[in-house]
């Protein structure tokens, strides 16, 4: 069973660099804390995403898709898609961007 936790009153500088932590470990402000307090009482199993199943560990290497690497696939990626509104990074936005394109927009 678990319990929700509420921290009142948190600095906003501190909050701020909770935040800025947690995009530095790809994390959620959620995932970080649960990481941080799961060390903060010694469990050395790392903290689940908040609301995502625990999944195994990611190999080292990065696997190759047919004949590209996931490096010069997301080369790729960023140059077809240099300039458009996915530069925003959203998912939406990029899907907008291909429609529009193929729309002929």
């Amino acid at each position: 069973m678990s319990i929700n936790l509420s921290i009142k009153g948190v600095p906003d500088a501190w909050a701020q660099r909770l935040r800025e932590r947690a995009a530095r470990h790809h994390r959620s402000l959620q995932g970080e804390l649960m990481a941080l307090l799961g060390a903060a009482v010694g469990d050395d199993a790392p903290a689940p995403s908040a609301g995502l199943p625990a999944v195994a560990a990611r190999p080292q290497a990065a696997p190759a898709v047919g004949s590209l690497t996931l490096d010069e696939l997301a080369l790729r990626a960023r140059s077809r898609f240099s300039g458009m509104a996915a530069d925003s990074g959203r998912s939406a936005d990029i899907v907008r961007a291909l429609r529009d394109e193929a729309d002929g927009r």
